[in-house]
């Protein structure tokens, strides 16, 4: 279909399939392999680059680069991915890179984030839904975060880690190793504060549920036990907010922050 809202001083690639109801405003530059579905709208001065797909309703501020190749000297120029969800929030000077072969050969962003100016996501990192990322947040190569984080402004990620679902960072924290979920993270390097209690609340969560999941907090971080202990003991629990927990903790690789 031929877009209707575009720019005149804006560059699309003939290649790119752009729904008729994107917008794209001036300056901005679509390149080759580049698709974006209904709804979404580009602002000026936005590069976005192939292979790229990018989903609906996203509304993708000023200056970002999206769908540029990884910051990884291994790259050759292997047509690798960036894929991007429905009803994303993109701010200003947020620039994604594309996947490696070394790894998914995908980068992806999921739905429904809040992502925030001069935010960082580099090569291969897998972002859930739901997800709040704070100014100048950065995620290095290889990182996942899950549903529901938020990540506070200035939040550095070391690669390959994970960040659990509903999970909050400080401003300024610096993450080496993997958070698990519902923990509240801070410092340099960070270290666990608590659960997102309020979090959870607006997210509906039970006081029960709220309950349990400090008492998994408490088995995890002050009962002075080893990794698989703990384990052990929230295997018992059994409910579904602490099989997350136990789950997460499954697939760590970089081990927890302590």
């Amino acid at each position: 279909m031929q877009p209707a809202k575009i720019h005149p001083t804006a560059i699309i690639d003939p290649s790119a399939e752009l729904d008729s109801s994107v917008e794209v405003g001036a300056y901005s530059v679509i390149g080759p392999n580049v698709k974006v579905d209904a709804g979404t709208r580009i602002a000026s001065h936005v590069t976005v680059n192939g292979p790229t797909v990018i989903g609906k309703h996203n509304q993708i501020f000023q200056f970002s680069s999206l769908g540029e190749v990884p910051q990884d000297k291994k790259y050759k120029g292997e047509p690798t991915l960036l894929e991007i969800g429905d009803n994303n929030t993109i701010r200003e000077f947020c620039t994604f890179n594309r996947g490696t072969i070394q790894d998914k050969g995908t980068t992806k962003i999921g739905s429904d984030n809040w992502i925030m100016a001069y935010v960082h996501i580099a090569h291969d990192c897998e972002i859930g839904n739901h997800t709040i990322f704070a100014n100048n947040s950065s995620l290095a190569g290889h990182v996942d975060v899950h549903d529901y984080a938020i990540l506070g402004g200035f939040t550095l990620i070391h690669q390959f880690c994970k960040i659990g679902a509903h999970v909050i960072t400080a401003v300024g924290s610096v993450v080496f190793k993997d958070i698990p979920p519902y923990v509240t993270a801070a410092g340099y390097d960070a270290k666990p504060h608590g659960i997102n209690a309020e979090g959870l609340k607006r997210r509906g969560f039970s006081a029960d549920s709220i309950l349990q999941i400090k008492r998994a907090y408490k088995t995890l971080y002050r009962k002075g036990l080893t990794l698989d202990e703990s384990k052990a003991e929230l295997a018992v629990m059994g409910t579904p907010e602490i099989h997350l927990l136990t789950d997460f903790l499954n697939i760590s690789t970089r081990g927890i922050v302590r």
